[in-house]
Order: structure tokens, then sequence, then C-alpha cells
């Protein structure tokens, strides 16, 4: 198969896999994270095959939806293998799984490659701003989360296993990582895209407070 064919048929593959997701990482999340990175490719000059390929798997083996906790890419390698990928480039692309993930505020950022730093943006970038708001909820939801615990405070996750076992509510999510996600952007581009979402979730968050505590009634 050519590039052009694998891209198509791991879109399929992962529309098929993801059709029924309801935590907010669904098809439609990997579909923003695909053409985000491809957005942000064009801007930062990397390779467009390994990016692609990377943002379409990338939640394949996310820790968060299996039962080890593991993020050893064995479904998106499979996949590749499957498809006739060279080697170089499968190794690359599960590099770029592996590291992905957001582990605690407190945890270094173990991605390299340029290929992985657009493809992490990408899926930081839909994780803030009004979709990533939403999502937020969707995924407390999904976990039986409370939205907010006035009397549970916020934890800066120092560890990859304290940010793994939190069970806060999804009002605490916004201050343990997704407001420190501006910050955490790699790419010149997607910093610029992230200033903009991040005011957004600001706005939000204090408007949610001021109802919560009754100051907006008149």
């Amino acid at each position: 198969m050519n590039q052009p064919h694998i891209i198509q048929k791991t879109a399929e593959y992962i529309k098929q896999e993801f059709s029924d997701d309801s935590s907010g990482h669904d098809w439609w999340h990997i579909y923003r994270v695909w053409k985000n990175a491809v957005t942000i490719c064009q801007h930062e000059k990397a390779d467009l095959f390994i990016v692609e390929l990377a943002a379409l798997l990338h939640d394949l083996d996310d820790w968060k939806f299996n039962d080890t906790g593991d993020e050893t890419p064995l479904r998106a390698k499979a996949w590749l293998d499957s498809c006739g990928v060279e080697i170089s480039t499968t190794d690359k692309v599960c590099e770029i799984i592996m590291h992905i993930s957001y582990k605690g505020a407190g945890v270094e950022n173990k991605m390299k490659s340029l290929e992985g730093l657009i493809v992490q943006d990408a899926d930081r970038l839909d994780a803030i701003g009004a979709i990533g708001i939403g999502r937020a909820f969707a995924y407390g939801g999904y976990k039986n989360r409370p939205m907010y615990d006035p009397e549970s405070t916020p934890q800066m996750h120092a560890t990859f296993e304290q940010y793994k076992n939190s069970k806060s509510a999804t009002i605490n999510h916004f201050y343990e990582k997704l407001l420190l996600l501006k910050d955490m952007m790699n790419t010149p581009t997607a910093k610029k895209i992230a200033e903009q979402r991040h005011e957004i979730m600001l706005r939000f968050l204090d408007q949610f407070m001021n109802e919560w505590e009754g100051k907006d009634v008149f």
C-alpha cells in the first residue's frame, strides 16, 4: 500500500474502533487531533506520514482504557505491521504513542522528535478551549466523578502513579492539567492557538464559580 492508502485505511480502522466511545476520546476527538496535527506539521516542516499515523493511532493503546495501565503500543504496532509500514517508521510512530500522554504536572515530558512534539501539541489543543471543557465533563461522567467538590482541593501530581490513580472532581482537573497545557505546548504554532483556548477556559471557570455560589443572581 502507498502512504495515502495506508492513511485512509488507518482512519477507517480507527473510526470503527472508537465509534461507540462516550469518554471524550471518540473518533471525532481523534479526527480533530489528526487535522490539527496536519495543520501544525505544515507550519513546522516535519514528516507528515509519521505525524498522521501517530495522530490517528495515539489513543489505541491509551492507559486509561486498558486494565493493565500500560501504554506499550502493541495494537498500534500490529496494525502498522499489517499495513506493511517500514520498521523504521513503525518504531518512530510507536515511540510517539508511548510518550504522548500527560502524566502529571511534575512529570518530565520525554517526547523528543519533532513529529512527536507536533502530535502531542495537537492532542493537548483538543483538551483545552470550548471542546476541552466539553470533553472534561464527558470523561468525568464516564468515570462517575462529581463536577465539583468544594472540599476537595486540586493536587499537583509529582508522579504518573499519583496522576493515574486520581479520582478528583472534574473542576479540579482544570487546575491539575488543563490550565497548565498552554505553557506546555512545544511548537510556536500550537502556542499561538493555545492562548485563545486558555482564555475561554478561564472565563468558563469564573462563570461556573459565580453560578455555584449564586453570585450571578440579580
